[in-house]
């Protein structure tokens, strides 16, 4: 294998760049997304996602509980099931209850 020189081309010259940035406040005018814009905080203020999860997992729970009480005689899965069910209650239960809704201070 032959050993190539690599040539590095050298810098001719050096430049200085100055750059002046207008920090100043324009008026544009009225916003034209305002609306849609407070649309969305008043559907995120709403918290239809979380209510939805915490309203089908209710559901959920209450269909899961009465067909383990109907079963005869229920085996250690199926109590199993119930037990992880219910614990997954406590769990969407906290994290619902720990979370609300980010509000500005303005």
């Amino acid at each position: 294998m032959e050993d190539k020189e690599v040539k590095v081309a050298q810098p001719k010259q050096k430049i200085s760049v100055d750059l002046e940035v207008d920090t100043s406040i324009k008026d544009l005018g009225i916003n034209p997304y305002a609306k849609l814009i407070h649309l969305a905080r008043a559907v995120d203020s709403w918290r239809i996602f979380p209510r939805v999860f915490i309203s089908t997992y209710i559901y959920l729970l209450y269909k899961v509980v009465i067909w383990y009480m109907n079963l005869e005689g229920p085996t250690m899965e199926q109590s199993g099931l119930v037990s992880i069910v219910v614990g997954a209650g406590a769990a969407w239960f906290g994290l619902y209850t720990g979370s609300r809704a980010k509000s500005d201070k303005k």
